[in-house]
């Protein structure tokens, strides 16, 4: 897909920004490049898009060099997000969404699917496209800007630094989605970042550099447990070389049992499960087992003094996790939002199960020092 070979760029004649520095992304692959400052993250990938020229090296795209390449012709192709957004402020949402497949030429018919196609897939309603960005808030601007890089149906995209603006809660938010629209998409993504956090929790395979060299370039499970170096060790930090080590690695080691109950059930059905089981909250679900929402005590309160039934007293779960998410994305998810328990859910967003805080403390006990010894009531 991607073949980048002994590439460089020397600034000023003597300054290497980016060191013959080579790599093989795969179709459909997240890619993150990470460093310190001055590092060569954004310098090479500004290069691929020839944003900035190489000095030397080659790069090809499904095997054409993008030297021989028209710089305008490839841009267009590719797609491009940045942290500072650059959506138009004179133009509607939907012109900014639909501004390269103007460029590319596009019926009206087919930059109108494509827009409400794209804007839906961010969950925001078909009525924002006639707004301007400066009605949207920041993280709806931001949500809009990598649209934006996906209407022409790019194959590969480039996004420099994007969330490093943005409060973490939102940013946290936004990674979720750049993660599920990669993967429902297959598009090939390249990333810039600092921040390891999140590297770790969107790439499947991470590019350390330093001084403009590879140091380092595996997935984030191999980077965790084998740093290359003592470079790649400082980065990760050691805090995060425990945390990121439980001996349960994914939310579906982890989870436990959620306790539901159906759409159609009564106030009472739900005050009777909750007592049994000795919980302050359950969780709503379709027939099916689709997640809906949960309830709280305070809610059921609440609903069986005005006579109201279960679902008039519903909070919608404005966060979930996939069980095949990696556990330490959970642990932040938890941390970062005072969140006590998260509904995990299958591809079909059915409810099978919660992790807790609880019991993510207990795993990061266990990894840390063991399990605890069982008394045998034996001298020894």
């Amino acid at each position: 897909m991607l073949k980048i070979r002994n590439l460089t760029k020397v600034f000023g004649g003597k300054n290497k920004a980016v060191d013959n520095i080579s790599l093989d992304v795969k179709e459909g692959e997240f890619i993150a490049f990470i460093g310190t400052s001055g590092s060569g993250k954004t310098t090479a990938l500004r290069m691929i898009n020839r944003m900035i020229e190489p000095t030397s090296g080659t790069i090809e795209i499904n095997g054409k060099d993008v030297t021989h390449m028209n710089p305008v012709e490839l841009r267009r192709s590719i797609g491009y997000v940045i942290q500072q957004i650059g959506l138009l402020p004179h133009m509607t949402i939907k012109e900014n969404i639909v501004l390269v497949p103007k460029l590319l030429k596009w019926s009206e018919e087919k930059k109108d699917k494509i827009a409400s196609e794209l804007i839906q897939l961010v969950d925001l309603p078909e009525s924002y496209l006639n707004r301007y960005p400066s009605e949207l808030s920041g993280g709806q601007q931001q949500r809009i800007g990598v649209i934006r890089a996906l209407a022409a149906e790019q194959d590969i995209i480039l996004m420099d630094e994007p969330f490093g603006a943005l409060d973490p809660i939102t940013r946290d938010t936004l990674q979720d989605l750049v993660k599920e629209l990669q993967q429902k998409l297959n598009k090939t993504f390249i990333f810039v970042t600092h921040d390891m956090d999140e590297a770790i929790k969107l790439a499947d395979r991470i590019v350390v550099l330093s001084k403009g060299k590879i140091v380092q370039f595996d997935t984030p499970d191999e980077i965790l447990k084998n740093p290359a170096n003592d470079f790649v060790r400082d980065f990760i930090g050691q805090n995060r070389l425990i945390q990121d080590r439980p001996n349960i690695r994914t939310v579906e080691e982890a989870m436990v049992e959620a306790i539901k109950i159906t759409r159609d059930a009564s106030i009472q059905d739900a005050i009777n499960i909750m007592r049994e089981r000795r919980v302050d909250s359950i969780f709503v679900t379709e027939e099916d087992g689709t997640l809906i929402g949960h309830v709280d005590i305070e809610d059921i309160n609440e609903a069986f003094r005005k006579g109201y039934n279960l679902m008039d007293a519903i909070t919608v779960n404005q966060f979930v996790v996939n069980i095949n998410s990696k556990l330490q994305d959970s642990m932040r998810a938890i941390l970062k939002r005072g969140i006590r328990t998260i509904p995990v859910v299958d591809e079909n967003h059915k409810l099978v199960g919660i992790i807790t805080r609880s019991n993510l403390v207990d795993i990061v006990y266990d990894s840390m020092y063991g399990e605890p010894e069982v008394e045998t009531g034996v001298d020894k």
